[in-house]
C-alpha cells in the first residue's frame, strides 16, 4: 500500500456567508495553508480535521491502493487529486499525492 501526502494548498473564507448564516464559533478550522500530513495504510493522519477526512477518504484509499486517474484525466498527475473539505464558510483545498 502506498503512502498518500495530503497538503492544504488554499483556504477560502466567505465572510459574507459567515455573517449572514453562521453562529459565531471560537474554534473553527485549524488547518493552515502549507500544512501537510502523510496517510499511511490509507488511514486518517493524526491531527487532520475529521470533516476534511470525510471529504477525501475515498480518494486517499484509492491512491493508497495504487488506483488513480480519477474522472478520466482530471488531474495532470494521474496519481493525485484536489479535494476540498465540506465547510461551506471556509473551505480548504487539499492536494492528495501518492508517495511510492
Amino acid at each position: 500500500m502506498n503512502d498518500v501526502k495530503i497538503t492544504a494548498v488554499r483556504q477560502t473564507v466567505y465572510a459574507d456567508l459567515m455573517e449572514r448564516y453562521e453562529n459565531p464559533i471560537e474554534h473553527a478550522c485549524t488547518v493552515h495553508e502549507g500544512q501537510s500530513w502523510i496517510a499511511r495504510q490509507g488511514q486518517q493522519p493524526e491531527g487532520l480535521c475529521d470533516s476534511a477526512w470525510e471529504s477525501m477518504q475515498w480518494f486517499v484509499h484509492q491512491l493508497a491502493e495504487g488506483h488513480g486517474n480519477f474522472y478520466d484525466g482530471w488531474m495532470r498527475n494521474p496519481m493525485s487529486a484536489m479535494i476540498s473539505c465540506n465547510d461551506g464558510f471556509r473551505p480548504v483545498s487539499f492536494l492528495l499525492e501518492c508517495v511510492e
